[in-house]
């Protein structure tokens, strides 16, 4: 527990829970904090504070109680945010660009594959694959912060490629009031052969049929090749979100 004077009345900031913070001033909640576990094992904070003065005792509180590296996620237009956690020790690690993506497209053909709905277990099956395979390159940290790492993903959400039977590539629609596609993976082994592209614009031929005229999308600056996709299906930018780190 820590008390701080934030304008005529002190402000004490205690620990409720495991991983959840309270500011309270006169008996009144003016601020939280929360330390969110990911399933890639990264801790990423969040805190909604009233005043600036009460932010910044907050993370003063919560960071020598936690194990680093912390993350958290900003909106990049948000400049007031992301000031109160630069104040706190935290820098850019990477940013990510939203998009709107239109739903009116071509659906281009990938010889040899067929684009089925998924059934549980190959589904299950592929997405150990492209786990395994993300983690021998690049790692799931450098996936999309957004990106949830489910351990069975749904096969209601999903739509897979098959080449022989076998599943070689994946696309996963969250059924938000504008769709988000949250992930698109192929097997190492089945890239650069248009499985992408394919899965993509039948997600999106199927969204356009249902009457919806565009979904959002997410992707890491760095990922040239999937903005290279998207913009080509006409997507545009419609903001960015800055990951941030204190080592």
């Amino acid at each position: 527990m820590s008390t701080f004077t934030s304008g005529d009345a002190a402000v004490v900031i205690t620990r409720v829970a495991e991983r959840h913070w309270h500011a309270l001033e006169d008996d009144r909640v003016v601020g939280r904090g929360e330390a969110t576990l990911r399933p890639d094992g990264r801790i990423f904070l969040s805190i909604d504070a009233w005043h600036g003065a009460v932010f910044d005792q907050l993370a003063a509180t919560m960071l020598p109680d936690l194990p680093r590296p912390l993350y958290t996620v900003v909106d990049e237009a948000d400049v007031d945010l992301t000031s109160h956690w630069e104040r706190a020790g935290f820098t850019t690690r990477r940013r990510e660009w939203e998009y709107v993506v239109p739903t009116d497209v071509a659906r281009p053909a990938s010889p040899g594959v067929t684009i089925e709905p998924a059934r549980e277990a190959p589904l299950r099956e592929l997405d150990r694959a492209i786990r395994a395979e993300v983690e021998a390159t690049v790692g799931w940290p450098e996936m999309p912060a957004e990106v949830v790492t489910r351990p069975v993903p749904d096969p209601a959400k999903c739509t897979v490629a098959t080449e022989s039977g076998r599943y070689v590539g994946m696309v996963r629609v969250v059924p938000l009031r504008q769709p988000r596609i949250g992930l698109i993976a192929v097997r190492a082994e089945w890239q650069r052969r248009g499985i992408g592209r394919a899965l993509l614009a039948h997600v999106l031929g199927a969204l356009h049929s249902s009457g919806l005229e565009s979904a959002s999308a997410e992707v890491t600056e760095a990922n040239s090749a999937a903005i290279a996709l998207f913009e080509g299906f006409g997507a545009r930018r419609a903001g960015s979100n800055l990951e941030l780190v204190v080592r």
